[in-house]
């Protein structure tokens, strides 16, 4: 039995540190980024459907996907945000469904909590993807100084902020909210709750097909 586990936030929202965590724990966990990684390498899928697109000057020297370049072109408006997402959300869908299988193979019967962390996951039709929906919140207003101490410009952290799913929508549709307004230990501990809670979820679906 594998429970399907989408994790999300705005930016800076932490995610990435729940997503260790639970990895920690025992869950499956892919990156959403790091699938994006390799969709862009020369020759991929993503690659290509980008070139067809935007053009070679989303390029750098080496011929490579330049994500800088690339942001500055897809996200200059909506309908180019669009685009971008319309062309590499269905290809991210499709590997995250490869690795998933590639899980349930390799597991047979066992229990799995099987861990999809995304930004834009609520946006790209996540709701009907999976069976629990994780929501990591915090304010805004430490969204932005969060951002910013990682050295990104807080021009373009409110333009990104501004690119996905208001804070109230993205809360309505979570199953479960880790707020990560105070400190690690604290997010630490809120993270392993979430995880009882999930395991809990997975043992009550097991017993379920079990008595069917």
């Amino acid at each position: 039995m594998i429970l399907k586990v989408g994790l999300t936030g705005g930016i800076a929202s932490g995610k990435s540190t729940v997503a260790k965590t639970l990895e920690a724990l025992g869950c499956k966990v892919v990156d959403a980024d790091r699938v994006v990684t390799l969709l862009y390498r020369p020759g991929a899928p993503g690659f290509n459907a980008l070139i067809g697109h935007f053009g070679t000057e989303i390029l750098n020297d080496e011929g490579e996907i330049d994500r800088q370049r690339l942001s500055a072109i897809a996200l200059r408006d909506d309908q180019s945000a669009l685009d971008l997402n319309a062309l590499i959300h269905p290809l991210v869908i499709l590997m995250e469904q490869q690795l998933l299988e590639e899980e349930q193979l390799r597991l047979g019967d066992a229990d799995l909590i099987f861990v999809v962390e995304a930004t834009l996951l609520l946006e790209a039709g996540g709701r009907k993807r999976y069976d629990r929906i994780v929501v990591v919140d915090l304010e805004p207003e430490q969204q932005l100084a969060r951002g910013m101490a990682r050295g990104m410009e807080r021009a373009e952290i409110i333009r990104r902020m501004a690119r996905q799913m208001n804070r109230e929508d993205r809360l309505a549709q979570a199953d479960y909210v880790v707020h990560n307004s105070g400190s690690l230990s604290a997010l630490e501990q809120e993270t392993n709750d979430l995880y009882r809670k999930l395991v809990a979820d997975l043992e009550a679906r097991a017993r379920g097909l079990s008595s069917c």
